[in-house]
């Protein structure tokens, strides 16, 4: 049974029993979590991390992951600052220098280049275990880091004495306890938080795809009424691929053989790469918007897709997580300098007060994207195909989109600067 308790005082553990303490308990060994204790064991606190697995450690050179994410300049100087960077770069990274968006419903469209800022690129496509299996080994080389995996929660005391249970009947306290374990975050529901939003009624259907043509290294993006269609540039040539469409639809293309899904999927893109000549395994997963009501109680931090779960038509969902990461970091490093306690609601309210707001306007920005790109009333399409095209002709309207889109405006943690 799962088990939370919230007290000002007590504690689930007794004098009798042993006891693991740390300064900060992170749950979740993904690459948010991952990044938060290489974050704060660099400043000398002790962490331990639970996962339920432990990273993919190998995996065939040609072989690209289903899930990738397309990372921020504000995402790699994080990664930089933490000295992954360059482990990463060793397995791949792929950049791009250009993305193009049109509408399927008219002819307006976008072009961003890094060339118009002044970039050498607009971010990096890299698959997750890349990223995850790099901050892995930077925390396996810390000695004030504790990685514990299988491990999974049975009880969780927030408040003053924040401690878990573990379902091996392991016991740990902490002066603040993470919840980094994902959308479906079981700490969240521990601790009695409540999220709101909906389900999107579409599916992401993710694979590694071969074009006939060169993807120039641009990440290219069609909206359809069905949803959108982005095609992700690898360095090899290759493509991944994020097709949002309906549930039924991600059932019927997920049904077809290899040929018969190129040839949809090379009509569905206009075929703007020429033929689709091969796709590897394909994954689906269903959308929803969601957002945490807190992100804190005394004690508990959420982080990630922990505190907010977003449509990836942007690709922000994980560069949102890392900002809350940095974000976290920061303030609990902070807050030890000034002598303050780590897990206090003083301190933690730092923390949301910085993210809850920004989060929950890129979570916006991106509904009314989906919103606005899956309506078929005339006007409506009209104005989207114009706004495209205005926005296209107008260099500063660009380039402000391009460097927030890049993460290079705001007020940024310093772990991201």
């Amino acid at each position: 049974m799962v088990v939370c308790r919230d007290w000002a005082g007590g504690s689930l553990l007794t004098n009798s029993e042993h006891v693991d303490q740390y300064d900060l308990l992170i749950v979740g060994g993904g690459m948010v979590g991952a990044a938060l204790g290489c974050a704060v064991a660099g400043a000398g606190f002790e962490v331990c991390l639970l996962e339920v697995r432990e990273p993919q450690r190998s995996w065939p050179s040609d072989e690209v992951d289903l899930r990738v994410s397309a990372l921020t300049r504000a995402s790699q100087r994080m990664l930089e600052n933490l000295q992954v960077w360059p482990d990463m770069v060793k397995r791949r990274v792929s950049p791009y220098t250009d993305m193009q968006v049109w509408d399927a419903g008219g002819s307006g469209r976008i072009h961003f280049s890094a060339a118009e800022i002044g970039e050498p690129d607009l971010g990096h496509i890299v698959e997750n275990r890349v990223t995850q299996l790099a901050l892995w080994e930077r925390l396996e080389s810390l000695s004030n880091v504790t990685l514990r995996y299988p491990a999974q929660v049975s009880e969780l005391q927030t408040g003053d004495a924040p401690a878990v249970v573990l379902q091996d009947g392991g016991r740990l306290t902490s002066e603040l306890i993470v919840a980094a374990d994902g959308r479906d975050s079981q700490l969240r529901q521990m601790a009695n938080i409540g999220t709101r939003g909906w389900d999107y009624d579409q599916h992401a259907i993710v694979a590694t795809i071969r074009p006939t043509l060169s993807h120039r290294y641009t990440a290219w993006q069609r909206f359809m009424k069905t949803g959108p269609l982005a095609f992700l540039p690898i360095d090899d040539g290759r493509c991944s691929i994020v097709w949002s469409t309906s549930p039924q639809q991600a059932e019927a293309l997920t049904a077809l053989d290899d040929a018969a899904f190129c040839r949809a999927l090379t009509q569905a893109s206009e075929a703007i790469l020429g033929e689709i000549r091969e796709v590897g395994p394909r994954g689906v997963f269903p959308l929803r918007l969601g957002h945490a009501e807190t992100y804190i109680r005394p004690g508990l931090a959420l982080v990630g897709d922990a505190a907010h779960a977003i449509h990836p038509l942007a690709g922000q969902g994980v560069n949102l997580g890392f900002l809350d990461a940095a974000t976290l970091a920061e303030t609990v490093i902070d807050a030890r300098r000034a002598g303050r306690r780590i897990g206090s609601t003083a301190t933690l309210r730092r923390y949301e007060r910085a993210r809850k707001g920004p989060n929950m306007a890129m979570l916006g920005a991106m509904d009314a994207f989906k919103r606005l790109f899956s309506n078929e009333v005339l006007p409506l399409r009209l104005l989207r195909n114009l706004g495209l095209s205005l926005a296209d002709r107008s260099g500063f309207i660009k380039q402000q989109l391009v460097r927030r889109a890049m993460g290079l405006g705001g007020d940024l943690p310093r772990l991201a600067k």
